[in-house]
């Protein structure tokens, strides 16, 4: 199963609302609010690449308060 980190600089103060769009899709397992570079971190699991791809791609980098993403891909 693919599994990614992301790693999400949020709009100042959307952090809260950011989270609970997050909580509420599909693949995201866990997501985290963050002091420091980031603002969140989100954990997704997939059934495929084609998956874990689509959902970053479209969904969590579409999401109207996020600014920026650092996507890291589980190898091992």
């Amino acid at each position: 199963m693919p599994i990614a980190f992301v790693l999400i600089n949020a709009e100042l103060g959307a952090e809260n609302e950011l989270l609970n769009q997050l909580k509420n899709m599909a693949s995201i397992k866990y997501v985290y609010v963050l002091y420091g570079a980031y603002d969140l971190v989100v954990k997704v699991e997939a059934p495929d690449n084609e998956t874990l791809k689509r959902t970053i791609s479209n969904n969590i980098r579409q999401l109207k308060n996020v600014r920026s993403t650092l996507t890291m891909t589980v190898i091992e």
